[in-house]
């Protein structure tokens, strides 16, 4: 993996370093159901003794593949929630963490009522455009903030994004992807989810972090207007490839997601291009309606790829 310093906004001090007792910690948390168990760790639904309602993700010492500083050594993973934990609505707040002496643990924010953008999308099919719009921008806004941050976050994917089912607020819940930005540094190891992956990766093993993570987002687009990934499982996309989209499809989203999915990484748009597009300006914005039933399958997801 490339190694570069972590850079950006400092850790806000109201994230505390590691060191509150075991014992402590166990009288101000009611562990509560396992919210999903994969090869790095466990996440459990968990109340405070102050009536909210967190996340705790246990990861054990020995799957903890980088360490970075924040005030002594700690894994990279805290690292970087803390320098993107500033109160941003669009990213999961770390809200302290502690080190045993085989598990870390990380307390997050967990929404009451919550659904992860994969079966957000599943419930309904596909997502009309004006919802789409809207949870989409949340999105770019998101991995903006990331980026302001000094975090690179290069996989924004549906199993990563969750939707709070009583605002319609999206947030970035998985944050594993993510790496110190490199601006000019080409990476040769792809963190993120295989079917999101970017065509020079595929092709040449390496890629950059911004083109990639606009790759990534245009997947996404595509599938919450059209409910489907882009490319057949295991297709070998080539470089003169064209992309078929739905002709139901406003010409302005089209235009976006073929700009986001261009072979050349060279020729994708910036985020700040992204959020100036035409299709991202219409300002009659329709909150994302209530889904049938909640589902964990983000927290899931994030306990198996930490």
């Amino acid at each position: 993996p490339v190694q570069c310093p972590v850079q950006g906004a400092p850790a806000p001090d109201r994230v505390p370093p590691a060191g509150k007792a075991q014992q402590g910690l166990k009288e101000q948390y009611r562990l509560g159901s396992l919210l999903g168990r994969g090869g790095f760790g466990s996440v459990f639904a968990t109340a405070a003794d102050f009536g909210l309602q967190v996340a705790i993700k246990r990861v054990p010492r020995k799957r903890v593949r980088h360490w970075g500083e924040l005030v002594s050594d700690t894994p990279l993973e805290i690292v970087l929630l803390a320098k993107v934990s500033t109160g941003f609505p669009g990213v999961v707040q770390l809200l302290e963490w502690l080190e045993l002496p085989n598990d870390v643990l990380m307390v997050l924010e967990r929404p009451e009522q919550c659904q992860d953008l994969q079966h957000f999308i599943r419930a309904r099919r596909f997502l009309p455009e004006e919802v789409a719009r809207e949870l989409f921008r949340q999105v770019l806004e998101a991995v903006q903030h990331c980026t302001s941050c000094g975090v690179l976050h290069r996989a924004s994917n549906r199993e990563n994004i969750l939707v709070d089912l009583a605002t319609g607020q999206a947030k970035l819940i998985d944050l594993w992807p993510v790496a110190p930005t490199c601006q000019d540094t080409a990476y040769t190891h792809y963190a993120g989810t295989r079917s999101y992956s970017p065509p020079e990766w595929t092709h040449f093993g390496w890629y950059y972090g911004r083109p990639a993570t606009i790759w990534s987002l245009g997947i996404l687009l595509h599938q919450m207007v059209c409910g489907k990934h882009p490319f057949r499982r295991g297709q070998n996309i080539s470089w003169d490839h064209q992309l078929s989209l739905p002709q139901g499809l406003s010409q302005e989203c089209q235009d976006l997601i073929r700009q986001c999915l261009s072979m050349l990484d060279t020729e994708r748009p910036s985020l700040e291009e992204l959020l100036c597009h035409p299709w991202m300006q219409d300002i009659h914005l329709a909150q994302p309606s209530r889904a049938p039933t909640a589902a964990p399958g983000a927290w899931g997801r994030q306990c198996s790829q930490s």
